[in-house]
């Protein structure tokens, strides 16, 4: 989760109460319309310039049918319209994509043999679904996901409400790393030392696949920042110097009070949406930085063009809530989730990759991989029924816990007052227990995982079933 300082808490403690008692169960997740012509997603491999040290090769990404490729690209839907997408697969290995944080039908979600067959090499797969909510989320594939999240297939999905205020820019930020060496190749995907611990951070961190990009924005003018971590193991703490940035959204759902951008720290998988208000002098720089660890990092920066527009980031209207069902907290069941380290055992080879250790557990129970077998779920829900995730982190790390397929509010953590707000992320902190709430409001086997990749592959994933 993100964490809020004292200053920001005071500055968001007249929090609405928007997130009362109450029962609903979201619409029916199929099309009302017929689908689109299917966006074209190609798996490839390519290169790409990184670092100064010359072409990356064994770069891999989407590019069109054409053969186009490079940074996957945004792509745009509309809240509550149908969107297609054909992903043909031109890699030398299975894939799929997982459209993270979408509540979309189970069929959909990109998880091989859980919910869909493996996209063999040649082989295409068709998506088809309608983004109930609006907000910032991303797609990432989930098999041999080290190495093809590693290797740069990670992309940001931007899903539009066309109720949402006018801002008088928007700037999409793709966060990740690279394992690069000297000569700009792809080093080791890992070493199982990091793996055991927080996880094996990358030599080269980009914004948009490139070091400290600078943007220009209208002067004076309200700037939707939309900023997605997809890296597979970096946490990042962050700042704006020279500049006002104010938080509107987290993981995609608008929050409770609006609060300034003070040192929040948000991990994989999660998103922000900043309105940043730029400063009024032609050339003034605002810089994004990353706090985390011994020297801030500039991540990316905006420039101030024209003469200002004089705007005033008060004057900007509300996003509106995502179609997210409340929990009935009166009759919701409890389902304890213990995170842990395990005796290192080995784990069953899949063709979706195995890292060859087992590091971490789900109450006690190592996640086996990618099979058509897997373990028993962590609990059989019923459709429509509220429950409370009751987390514990006995782990001296942190740990980004994503829940597929649903939506769920935070209501307590023995860390300190938290805002209720609605996410599919949640970054626990060592030693931290938390209450998630949310409606089992969506057919199907769900996973429940770490989104440090390498957590993930070596134990910590489990699933919730909703029947």
């Amino acid at each position: 989760m993100p964490i809020l300082t004292r200053r920001n808490l005071l500055k968001a403690s007249a929090v609405v109460g928007t997130y009362g008692i109450g029962v609903g169960i979201a619409g029916k997740f199929g099309m009302a319309e017929a689908a689109p012509e299917p966006q074209l997603l190609k798996a490839v491999k390519t290169q790409a310039t990184l670092t100064d040290a010359g072409v990356t090769k064994n770069i891999m990404t989407w590019g069109d049918a054409g053969g186009d490729a490079g940074m996957p690209p945004v792509l745009r839907m509309t809240k509550g319209k149908p969107y297609a997408a054909r992903l043909t697969n031109a890699l030398d290995e299975p894939t799929t994509i997982h459209w993270h944080g979408l509540r979309i039908p189970n069929k959909m979600d990109g998880v091989p043999f859980m919910t869909q067959p493996y996209v063999y090499t040649g082989d295409s797969f068709d998506y088809a679904f309608s983004p109930p909510d609006a907000g910032t989320f991303w797609y990432h594939p989930h098999c041999n996901t080290l190495t093809q999240m590693g290797q740069g297939m990670t992309g940001v999905i931007v899903v539009d409400d066309p109720a949402d205020p006018t801002f008088d820019s928007e700037v999409v930020l793709n966060l990740r790393d690279w394992r690069l060496g000297g000569d700009g190749q792809f080093i080791a995907a890992f070493r199982p030392r990091d793996a055991a611990k927080t996880g094996t951070y990358g030599t080269v961190r980009t914004a948009n696949w490139h070091q400290e990009p600078q943007y220009d924005a209208p002067a004076g003018g309200l700037i939707r920042l939309r900023i997605a971590v997809t890296d597979v193991t970096r946490v990042f703490s962050l700042k704006m110097e020279g500049a006002e940035a104010t938080v509107i959204a987290i993981d995609g759902n608008p929050v409770p009070k609006r609060f300034p951008l003070d040192l929040l720290l948000i991990g994989p998988g999660q998103r922000l949406d900043l309105a940043v208000r730029m400063p009024d002098s032609e050339g003034a720089v605002a810089t994004l930085e990353d706090i985390r660890g011994t020297t801030p990092k500039t991540i990316a920066r905006l420039r101030s063009v024209g003469a200002s527009l004089k705007r005033n980031v008060g004057d900007l209207a509300a996003l509106a809530e995502n179609p997210v069902p409340k929990a009935d907290l009166s009759s919701a069941e409890k389902i304890s989730v213990t995170l842990s380290a395990t005796a290192e055992s080995a784990p069953v080879d899949s063709i979706c990759g195995t890292l060859g250790y087992s590091f971490w557990a789900i109450n006690k129970v190592t996640w086996a991989g990618d099979t058509a077998d897997p373990t028993a779920p962590l609990a059989e829900l019923k459709l429509g029924k509220s429950y409370i995730l009751q987390l514990e982190n006995l782990t001296p790390h942190v740990h980004p816990i994503h829940l597929h397929g649903m939506s769920f509010t935070v209501l307590s953590s023995s860390a300190g007052e938290v805002m209720p707000f609605v996410s599919d992320t949640y970054l626990i902190q060592s030693g931290e227990s938390v209450e998630l709430a949310f409606v089992a409001d969506n057919l199907g086997d769900w996973l429940l995982h770490c989104h440090i990749i390498e957590h993930q592959k070596t134990g910590m994933t489990s699933y919730v079933r909703v029947v």
